[in-house]
């Protein structure tokens, strides 16, 4: 076991505990993985998000730093956004189309509808109001949020964490601007504390399979009602198709167009945060081990990977996004008498654009941001019941997309900017 490669060693623990929650589902002992196995599965995320921060933070201002040029902060900063951008686009692009070719409410029989409503409504009207809290701000409100009140306390949450990277960014600025001799101490305290934070990630990571085995134990026996799942399999085949040509189209596409960069390669290296990022459902969760797969796997320079990589974990959601547009279609076709016009579909794509970029990068925080998508499109937000007996595995595998596109556009940036290391890569 000890040969074995991370990702090996994570994937074992996820088959594993995926199995062992078979297994107790079968013998009715739900309890014993809640109670028992579970708790160490929350134990492994908690401890990956303690670190998220820290390393955000640190890993952000050494980058930053080490640019020592304004005009490379922009240059960086213009190419991360714009690519950002279109690939969010097109994922959600992606989602209309697949959606209306498909069309997988067509699929949901009213006895299916029926229940699902029933069984999940109490969780569709918790998402709703937390949306609601959102939909009443004004049109500048999620600018004001990027601006902390009270840095101290944006650190405190994951949930706040472009507040901490407006806030590091602003620090970053201030260490080039001012004399080098007097920025030396600051950068030398921050790239020892990167170190650092670094070796607290490989012990971390030691207790990783253990932490999947426990994750997937626990996913397993709380599944709903395998013949409800049923019922939503081509809207749950619809998003996966979605993902996987995300995945495997449209990324390597564009490792090889714009980075010259082998996509089997690509894979090989983050393959550990893309287990990860399975089992976590947490693209903040998985931003450590992300960065050290894209620094020393891929050969991304610590500058580059250190800002485009946080920032991804924030406003980079591909995954999230194709999923709100797949579901909103989804939900129309189930609940509306009439399908969606041309321009309500195209309001999907810049309402689900800007939503991603909202989201937080937690588990499920996408379905409070779909209940915006309805509502913009007319959409009754109640149909949010529909969805939720498969949001969770559906969720592990949207991270996966979202992890995976933040390395690609990592490595897109790295490689025009002359900081991808070839000798890495290859």
């Amino acid at each position: 076991m000890k040969k074995l490669g991370l990702h090996w060693k994570i994937l074992i623990g996820m088959i594993l505990g995926l199995l062992f929650g078979l297994v107790m589902k079968n013998l009715e002992q739900k309890g014993i993985v809640v109670d028992w196995v579970k708790p160490f599965g929350t134990i492994f995320i908690n401890l990956l998000k303690m670190i998220a921060v820290p390393l955000i933070v640190v890993s952000l201002i050494v980058g930053l730093a080490d640019l020592k040029d304004i005009s490379k902060l922009s240059k960086l900063g213009g190419r991360t956004v714009l690519f950002y951008l279109c690939t969010t686009i097109i994922a959600v692009s992606l989602g209309l189309v697949l959606a209306n070719i498909i069309k997988p409410g067509s699929y949901i029989n009213e006895v299916s509808r029926k229940s699902l409503l029933e069984n999940f409504s109490g969780d569709a009207i918790q998402k709703i109001e937390l949306a609601d809290k959102t939909k009443i701000s004004g049109p500048l409100q999620p600018i004001i949020d990027i601006v902390p009140d009270n840095f101290f306390k944006a650190l405190s949450d994951n949930g706040s964490m472009l507040q901490v990277i407006f806030f590091v960014i602003l620090m970053g600025i201030g260490l080039i601007l001012i004399e080098e001799e007097k920025a030396k101490p600051v950068v030398d305290f921050f790239k020892g504390m990167n170190d650092v934070i670094l070796k607290i990630i490989d012990i971390v990571m030691l207790f990783s399979p253990y932490g999947v085995f426990a994750l997937m134990a626990a996913l397993m026996v709380e599944i709903p009602d395998f013949t409800t799942l049923g019922a939503l399999g081509i809207y749950g085949l619809t998003v996966l198709l979605g993902l996987i040509l995300m995945t495997f189209v449209l990324y390597p596409s564009l490792l090889m167009i714009f980075a010259k960069v082998n996509p089997i390669t690509f894979f090989k290296a983050i393959a550990p945060a893309q287990l990860l990022a399975f089992s976590t459902s947490s693209s903040a969760a998985t931003l450590p081990v992300t960065m050290e797969c894209v620094t020393e796997n891929l050969g991304v320079d610590e500058e580059v990977s250190s800002f485009v990589l946080p920032l991804g974990a924030t406003v980079n959601m591909d995954g999230t996004s194709l999923y709100q547009a797949v579901a909103a279609i989804f939900i129309a076709q189930a609940m509306l008498p009439s399908p969606l016009d041309l321009n309500t579909q195209l309001m999907i794509v810049v309402t689900a654009t800007l939503a991603s970029i909202g989201s937080a990068a937690v588990p499920s925080a996408g379905m409070v941001m779909l209940v915006i998508v309805l509502g913009q499109a007319g959409i009754p937000e109640a149909g949010l019941a529909l969805i939720f007996a498969i949001d969770r595995p559906l969720d592990m595998c949207r991270t996966v997309v979202n992890i995976t596109s933040d390395a690609t556009v990592a490595t897109i940036v790295a490689k025009s900017v002359g900081k991808l290391n070839q000798s890495k890569e290859a």
